[in-house]
């Protein structure tokens, strides 16, 4: 099953939707205009039954094969949100809100899977149900476990799930996935310093939260480097560094660092969340300061299901004649929530040589539409066939 010619015939019309969305991104649950564009679409091309305000706004397709004899019910999931970046692609059609674009390419996700969602409408060459799934939030919001905690898995009988992510640097509409773990685990840390503000001429007086702060950042990075075995991933960036002064001659009262852990084992997260921990506050201490931390456990890893990725693989190969090995990745990827309730698999596509994603001048590339969509097709006929 190479890439389907009536997704040629498509080409314009869901190019057309995605630079629709593209213009009008909405950011983490407030994807009120896309979601109601996809339920309106939904409705148009024939869904057996559209479900709003799952995860908020989220929104779930039901579409009926031409028989049931399987039982099966496979969930295709999409996301839709956008993130608070200017855009600086200088498109004819970019962003016309401020402060907030499609630079993940979640605009060609929900345009792809409605192109699906259209095809299998109109064809039904499958034995179940698919239940096309879109998705808000996946940005740093947890949307996909909202939609999980809805009851969403229980209410439709979903088996297995699967979603694909746009790659730049990629071959364009090719693809790769890996299974077990995938995409990492992404945890954030606040760490605020309290120390003995004063004059920067008598820092004998004070208790200088800068160098203390200065001393924690470094420190931090050991985590990595001497605490983690040197075969397993890891990554600790401190990512925000705030004093609560701006004038050039004043010692800060209080330091606030911001960042992020990312790891693809548990023994390592565990191990990371109390080093960070002891690195703070006993830093602190050594310089007569205090530090306050809070670490909070963001997105899981990521794992993809043995079975299901083999399966996604070929079905990746009847498209594009190739599937190759993907590398591990240390973003975080929200769909490991409904990969924790549900075996499924995460594959990426192809977006050719583009800016990386989160990028103010990335751009989805819409040749990588038709082969996208072809995937998320055969993935319904060729794992419910009649």
């Amino acid at each position: 099953m190479p890439v389907k010619n009536r997704f040629a015939e498509l080409l314009p019309d869901i190019t057309a939707w995605r630079r629709d969305l593209h213009e009008h991104p909405e950011i983490l649950f407030d994807t009120h205009r896309t979601s109601a564009i996809v339920a309106e679409k939904l409705r148009a091309f024939g869904c057996d039954e559209i479900v709003t305000g799952i995860g908020r706004t989220g929104v779930c397709g039901v579409i009926k094969g031409k028989s049931n004899k399987s039982s099966k019910v496979i969930g295709l999931r999409a996301d839709m949100d956008a993130l608070p970046i200017h855009e600086a692609t200088g498109l004819d059609y970019a962003s016309k809100t401020a402060g907030a674009m499609h630079a993940c390419g979640h605009d060609g996700h929900t345009s792809m899977l409605l192109g699906a969602a259209k095809y299998l409408c109109e064809t039904r060459q499958f034995d179940g149900i698919v239940i096309v799934i879109f998705q808000p939030a996946e940005e740093g919001g947890g949307g996909g476990k909202e939609m999980c905690d809805d009851g969403m898995m229980a209410r439709f009988g979903i088996a297995e799930v699967y979603g694909m992510h746009n790659w730049p640097g990629v071959p364009l509409g090719q693809f790769a996935i890996r299974p077990g773990p995938f995409f990492a685990a992404a945890d954030q840390f606040d760490i605020t310093i309290e120390g003995k503000g004063g004059h920067a001429a008598k820092p004998h007086e004070a208790i200088d939260t800068t160098v203390v702060a200065a001393q924690i950042v470094v420190a931090l990075q050991t985590i990595a480097s001497r605490n983690a075995d040197p075969v397993k991933q890891l990554v600790v960036s401190v990512t925000s560094f705030e004093t609560d002064t701006k004038a050039h001659n004043v010692i800060p009262q209080r330091v606030h660092l911001r960042g992020t852990v990312r790891t693809l084992d548990s023994d390592i997260q565990d191990m990371a969340e109390r080093r960070v921990q002891e690195i703070a506050t006993l830093t602190a201490q050594t310089f007569g300061a205090r530090a306050r931390v809070d670490y909070r456990r963001g997105y899981p890893v990521m794992v993809n299901a043995e079975e299901q990725t083999a399966f996604a693989a070929e079905v990746a190969r009847s498209v594009s004649g190739q599937c190759d090995d993907a590398p591990l990745v240390m973003g975080g990827e929200d769909f490991a929530f409904m990969a924790q309730e549900r075996p499924g698999a995460y594959i990426l596509v192809g977006n050719g040589d583009s800016a990386p994603i989160h990028h103010p001048e990335y751009n989805f590339n819409d040749d990588a539409i038709p082969a996208g969509c072809s995937w998320w097709v055969g993935i319904a006929e060729q794992r419910m066939p009649l």
